[in-house]
């Protein structure tokens, strides 16, 4: 059905992304929008995906994980639809998974790639790596941030030319829930 819904049905929800490399506080994120906006939100596939499974993920992972990304997206949406919300929040998306496929081993299967034009977000909400580290089972590169944000930066630049809007979203906690409360008031608007 595209971005909205057939005659007779409401709108189909806004999709915002909160998106950037490890530790930058997404999942924080998403989940206060979501609760400030009193809609649904998906989470980050890959983590759930990575801790089932309990040994080093490669290559021959990046299939499912994106599967299961679409299953979550996708549940929110209805989710948020039913609910008749405006807006439904992702921690992360497709474009999460090219760039972290590309990052680790140095390539995405084209349908990934495909999807993640096809399933664009309205607003991207870009965490930069400004606040501290913070280690778990999952995260594995802390001196890589810098590298992984421009990763970012580029692959929304890409998603920016097929019409995504994409805000940044740094300094302290306050301030990147300020930005983007501003940027989702902005999208609403």
């Amino acid at each position: 059905m595209g971005r909205r819904a057939a005659r007779g049905l409401r709108p189909a929800p806004l999709l915002v992304v909160i998106t950037g490399s490890e530790s930058t506080g997404k999942t924080t994120l998403a989940a206060r929008l979501a609760e400030r906006y009193a809609t649904a939100w998906a989470a980050e596939f890959s983590r759930e995906y990575a801790a089932a499974k309990g040994t080093p993920l490669g290559a021959s992972d990046v299939e499912p994980i994106a599967r299961g990304q679409i299953a979550l997206e996708d549940r929110a949406r209805h989710a948020a639809a039913d609910a008749g919300a405006p807006l439904v929040f992702l921690d992360t998306d497709l474009a999460s998974t090219v760039v972290y496929a590309h990052h680790y081993y140095g390539a995405c299967p084209a349908w990934i790639e495909r999807a993640a034009g096809e399933r664009l977000g309205d607003l991207y909400l870009l965490c930069h790596p400004d606040v501290p580290w913070v280690a778990d089972p999952q995260r594995d590169r802390p001196a890589h941030r810098d590298e992984l944000h421009a990763r970012f930066q580029a692959r929304l630049a890409a998603l920016g030319a097929l019409g995504a809007r994409v805000a940044d979203v740094r300094g302290g906690w306050e301030e990147r829930e300020r930005r983007a409360i501003h940027a989702v008031d902005a999208l609403l608007r």
